[in-house]
């Protein structure tokens, strides 16, 4: 099972429905983009974590873990959360997963030398591929679950094809993992299931 729900933020009736208390005062002091993100993909978690479990609102206890990844508590449920401005991204799975969203309009070749190896820039010559190749290692480097990471030299892509929506990348000399990437209206979003 990996269900992948990608989204713009969530209304503040559907949030308020689907939040606890002590999340929405503990987002008070976000901005309030930030805010309405944060709280949208917690309420979009609670949806699924409910319908696949039957639990309630309240028995939705989503953490942290030790390097920070969100865990919804008790439940055999892997999860996966970014955000970005104006957009979710959520990812469920019987198995780790993880997923990255980014805005195609960010300038991320401004930062490209510290994130892309020569190899990397050279797969290809598509304008968003600065973009995917961002978001493909900040996925690999959320499903290593580990800390202390370098985008650039631990963390790898070796292939990519567009058409198929898929890039080949390694963790730290590893195994090769697939990942799959869709592009949507002004967004890019990359995952691991």
């Amino acid at each position: 099972m990996f269900r992948l729900i990608v989204s713009r933020p969530l209304s503040e009736s559907v949030i308020a429905r689907w939040t606890t208390s002590a999340e929405r005062e503990q987002a008070r002091g976000f901005a309030p983009a930030r805010r309405a993100e944060w709280l949208s993909w917690r309420a979009v978690v609670r949806q699924e974590v409910t319908a696949a479990t039957g639990c309630t609102v309240p028995e939705v206890r989503i953490v942290y873990n030790e390097v920070g990844a969100p865990v919804v508590m008790d439940t055999p449920i892997h999860l996966a959360v970014s955000h970005c401005r104006g957009s979710i991204a959520v990812a469920f799975s019987e198995a780790p997963c993880a997923v990255d969203i980014e805005p195609l309009d960010r300038d991320f070749e401004r930062v490209a030398s510290r994130y892309m190896t020569a190899g990397e820039r050279a797969l290809s010559a598509d304008a968003r591929w600065s973009a995917v190749t961002w978001c493909a290692k900040e996925t690999l480097y959320k499903y290593a679950g580990r800390r202390e990471l370098d985008l650039l030299h631990d963390l790898r892509i070796e292939r990519v094809d567009f058409h198929a929506g898929t890039l080949v990348g390694r963790i730290a000399g590893g195994k090769p993992l697939t990942l799959r990437f869709l592009m949507f209206a002004d967004r890019v979003a990359v995952y691991i299931a």
